[in-house]
């Protein structure tokens, strides 16, 4: 047996188990297209709309305007967090009747929200039932907070709602295929992750941009005691160890900015791998001695400690099976053996990457197909662009991982603000698409 057999072989027999341990999760990718049961709300609660917004005067009109356009006849309140007090973000959110909190001492965002809730006198807080977190770039449907109420009906701590690309509500300039990226990478945690893990009573994979929580939750964590640089994913371990209940709630919409650049996405996608390996440093231990204790794992211990397993492994050997190949095909040209280079190249440097890149592919055809109406703004054109160069958007996050593990050991933890874009009208347009969206979907009810 040849060296490039050998390699071949063992590329085989990996990928086969790889696969078959991802079989649970593929099915799970059914969900995407189940709803979660509707039910409108018997009561009108009232609801804390929370933004941290250091520095974001530039971006945060957009959010007020759309927050001034919400058709909820409930109560609710709006505060928005800053760090200065001359920040021109004051005056801003003081101009529409939102409260303003100064938190200085605040070095991330878990810092601004825990200065929130601490500085929020306890007579009003109990007033509110609940709330939610939304980033001062963000823009709300009109329907929004309307829909946060709804799906209070539903006894869970913590809820996600849907995350469209603000990109899309201004012209053609704002988007480019690493911005539609980006927003696939919300289509692919909710729609293709979340709606499982729903059904299933597993913890979702959280995301601090339109995250609502219920005044227990936080009367249970005693604010906000989450200071890592993806506070949400620390949430959603924290949840396993302590059983929190979290539920995706698709029918509220939120836009949500996405860095147009290859830099600002390189840097926010860095930014997440070194927050998610700090969480798992911190909270992966103690969540299998909890399991040991107990006896056996349960579905959302599994999920959160060995879901990503598979994946790995099948990224794992195509990778070294790529390096074999290159490796051998040179040694066999030196050698003079042409006919082992030439298999070398084929089948463990062709072979490998085509079957990676495809199966990268068709993930995120399906992820665009289960969020169609995110995606509904972008030409044809558009489309096919994004899905041809989307593998090699999440390709990336191997280079991105090991440059973050390195600077996580060298304690190199920084948060670089994104590049700000400026829209016109993005709340009038976002009520536009939003109503848009409705009608499609009345159309399509209609046709079953």
């Amino acid at each position: 047996m040849s060296m490039y057999e050998a390699f071949l072989i063992a590329y085989i027999v990996v990928a086969a188990v790889a696969f078959v341990a991802y079989i649970p999760r593929l099915v799970g990718f059914f969900y995407a297209f189940r709803k979660p049961p509707y039910r409108p709300a018997k009561e009108k609660r009232k609801i804390g709309i929370i933004v941290p917004a250091r520095n974001e005067s530039k971006v945060i009109g957009d959010l007020l305007t759309s927050i001034g356009r919400q058709d909820y006849d409930g109560e609710f309140a709006v505060s928005v967090i800053v760090k200065d007090a001359d920040d021109p973000t004051i005056a801003l959110a003081q101009a529409v009747g939102a409260k303003v909190y100064v938190v200085p001492d605040q070095t991330c965002k878990g810092d601004a929200l825990d200065g929130f809730f601490k500085a929020l006198p306890p007579e009003e807080f109990k007033t509110y039932d609940a709330f939610v977190i939304v980033d001062a770039d963000g823009v709300l449907s009109p329907s929004y907070v309307r829909e946060l109420n709804n799906a209070l009906e539903h006894d869970y701590d913590i809820y996600l709602t849907r995350k469209y690309m603000k990109n899309g509500l201004g012209d053609r300039t704002k988007r480019t295929v690493f911005s539609n990226n980006s927003a696939l990478t919300w289509a692919m945690l909710d729609d293709l992750g979340n709606r499982y893990r729903t059904a299933k009573d597993i913890p979702l994979t959280m995301c601090g941009q339109g995250m609502m929580l219920r005044r227990s939750l936080i009367e249970k964590l005693g604010g906000w005691p989450y200071r890592t640089l993806t506070e949400d994913y620390e949430l959603r371990l924290d949840s396993v160890l302590k059983g929190f209940k979290s539920m995706y709630w698709p029918y509220a919409v939120l836009y949500t900015e996405e860095a147009p650049g290859h830099r600002d996405n390189y840097n926010r996608r860095m930014r997440w791998l070194m927050g998610y390996m700090q969480c798992d440093e911190k909270y992966k231990g103690q969540i299998k001695a909890q399991a040991k204790a107990r006896g056996k794992m349960t579905k959302a211990e599994l999920d959160c400690l060995y879901g990503v397993y598979p994946l790995a492994l099948f990224a794992a050997i195509s990778i070294v099976t790529v390096i074999a190949g290159i490796v051998l095909s040179v040694f066999y040209a030196f050698a003079g053996a042409g006919r082992l280079m030439l298999d070398s190249i084929f089948f463990l440097i062709v072979v490998p990457f085509g079957v990676l890149y495809i199966l990268l592919l068709l993930y995120n055809i399906l992820a665009m197909w289960a969020s169609k109406e995110a995606f509904a703004v972008l030409s044809k054109g558009e489309k096919a662009a994004t899905l041809l160069i989307s593998p090699f958007y999440i390709m990336e996050y191997i280079p991105i991982y090991i440059v973050g593990f390195y600077r996580l050991k060298k304690k190199a933890l920084t948060w670089e603000a994104s590049e700000r874009q400026s829209y016109d009208d993005a709340a009038k347009n976002a009520e536009t698409a939003y109503e848009r969206t409705e009608a499609a979907e009345t159309e399509r009810e209609q046709e079953k």
